[in-house]
């Protein structure tokens, strides 16, 4: 850790307090950065930074990232405290993708859904970015999903938050590039969250041979799968890479399945 990347550096994960978010503020704080996990989950939220190990002690703050003055806060916390800020993560989202049929989906809930997964990452991008300027190579992630190239029914809103969240990445780079903010997105496939829940609500995953042999690396992700890639864009090893979307789901999507 002594010679870490991340040592010292300070990193915002939003949805941080369970599943995907969790990994990645882990891996993070095993690298001596200073994590701040932001969550409307206080419960997870505190757990998650009681689960973590690490010094600097990872940080909780209760935020809806929808909402704006919320998001404004988390911000100004920070550049109270830290005074910069060298990573965001975009995490937080409604992880449900499955809404009923067409002709039954409530407008609010459909709205509520971009406003989380879409309209999030978007506030959270503009509040950042005075605190991410003062950073000497500040990268931006969104985790977005590959249901944004492909669909099972009856998922309009996930699937048209997380499609508008590629277009946003790319929008983001291109536009911050004078400020040198690296800005990339990652399409998680299939990753098994249910024992990186808070722990009441903790499960042991099961896993048929069926759902293994859909992916060509024979099994179902895990949120180490993303956070070591996350890990790897927000670093000077891919110093060269900007506007770009990685798909991680164990060949799961390039592999044509005949029933």
């Amino acid at each position: 850790m002594a010679n870490s990347y991340y040592k010292g550096k300070i990193i915002l994960v939003t949805g941080g307090a369970q599943g995907i978010g969790l990994g990645i503020g882990q891996a993070f704080a095993a690298e001596g950065a200073q994590v701040i996990i932001a969550d409307t989950d206080e419960e997870a939220g505190q757990e998650a930074v009681e689960s973590i190990r690490s010094d600097p002690k990872p940080e909780f703050i209760l935020c809806d990232v929808s909402r704006e003055e919320d998001v404004q806060a988390v911000l100004q916390t920070i550049k109270q405290k830290y005074s910069q800020l060298d990573v965001l993560v975009n995490n937080a989202g409604i992880a449900d993708p499955f809404m009923g049929s067409l002709e039954e989906v409530p407008v609010p809930d459909f709205d509520k859904v971009l406003a989380v997964n879409l309209r999030g990452t978007f506030l959270c991008a503009k509040y950042s970015l005075p605190l991410l300027r003062k950073a000497k190579a500040p990268a931006i992630v969104n985790i977005t999903s590959t249901r944004a190239f492909m669909s099972e029914p009856d998922t309009f809103a996930y699937s048209a938050s997380k499609g508008g969240l590629e277009a946003l990445t790319h929008s983001l780079a291109i536009s911050l590039a004078e400020d040198k903010v690296r800005v990339n997105a990652i399409a998680p496939g299939w990753i098994e969250t249910r024992n990186w829940q808070k722990e009441k609500d903790r499960e042991e995953p099961h896993h048929r041979k069926e759902d293994k042999e859909q992916h060509p690396v024979g099994r179902v992700g895990t949120p180490e799968d993303i956070a070591q890639a996350v890990l790897f864009l927000c670093s000077d090893k891919a110093g060269f890479i900007t506007g770009q979307s990685i798909t991680i789901d164990g060949g799961m999507t390039v592999k044509m399945i005949y029933k």
